[in-house]
């Protein structure tokens, strides 16, 4: 077993995860104190596992933010003003990862001129239009939401979307030699895929009981087959298609809260 020191060693580990797991999902200003337990995580890669507990808080913050506007402004408003709050919490990093991924996989035929087009910072036609539904479908779906369903709803989305992207991380491989998803090349064992499944999966149930579950399930289904699709073209993943993988879990799992409570 574990003597109390190697117990609190193993503690601080998975703190240092949890924080580096924000670090990447955020651009939270955390205190220095807080921001120095990161050096206990040994690689993104690690913190894997945490990714839908950062989810969670993200998601608890915009929860709390939705809460407080639907209290003073219509329904469509709050909403609106909530996504562009997590667009900027988060430095808008997967709608970029989605509408680059948009623009590679429409603009081009080639795996090699697709990877071509995602690197440039200049965004096409497919990328708006990604961009505009993805932001619209949340948007309305959101706004459909009596004020703590969609709070709750936020919460899952943020938890089980950035759950999904262990699926790429621990069945594909890095299409690029570098870029941002080269911080998770190495992938990551089966093992931490369950784990990030279980949590998401647990926090829905938790949050909103069946159809909470049914929505984190169809949003990693919606993850993995935007994946395939991906990998189709590329022949793996990249940075960009973590986002996009994101982003289609955050629709499903909105629409289909949305489907549930509206039925």
């Amino acid at each position: 077993g574990l003597n109390g020191e190697q117990f609190m060693d193993q503690v601080s580990d998975e703190i240092g995860n949890i924080i580096k797991a924000l670090q990447f999902f955020t651009r939270l200003p955390l205190p220095a104190r807080i921001a120095s337990l990161a050096d206990h995580s040994t690689g993104l890669e690690q913190s894997t596992r945490h990714f839908p507990v950062a989810g969670i808080a993200i998601g608890l913050l915009l929860a709390a933010l939705f809460l407080l506007l639907s209290g003073v402004l219509p329904p469509v408003l709050a909403s609106g003003l909530t996504i562009a709050a997590g667009m900027a919490l988060t430095g808008a990093l997967h709608e970029d990862g989605l509408a680059d991924c948009a623009d590679g996989l429409g603009g081009s035929n080639g795996s090699e001129r697709a990877l071509e087009i995602m690197k440039d910072s200049r965004i096409g036609a497919f990328g708006a239009a990604a961009l505009i539904f993805s932001i619209g479908l949340r948007w309305a779906a959101l706004a459909s939401l009596a004020p703590v369903t969609g709070a709750l709803a936020l919460i899952i989305c943020h938890s089980a979307a950035r759950g999904s992207i262990a699926i790429a991380l621990a069945t594909s491989t890095y299409a690029r030699a570098s870029g941002t998803g080269s911080l998770v090349a190495p992938g990551i064992p089966m093992s931490q895929l369950a784990i990030s499944a279980a949590i998401s999966l647990l926090s829905a149930l938790v949050l909103m009981g069946f159809a909470g579950v049914v929505a984190a399930i169809i949003g990693w289904l919606a993850a993995l087959l935007f994946l395939l699709r991906f990998e189709r073209r590329i022949g793996g993943y990249t940075g960009d298609c973590l986002g996009a993988m994101e982003q289609c879990g955050e629709i499903a799992i909105f629409l289909t809260i949305a489907a549930i409570v509206s039925g």
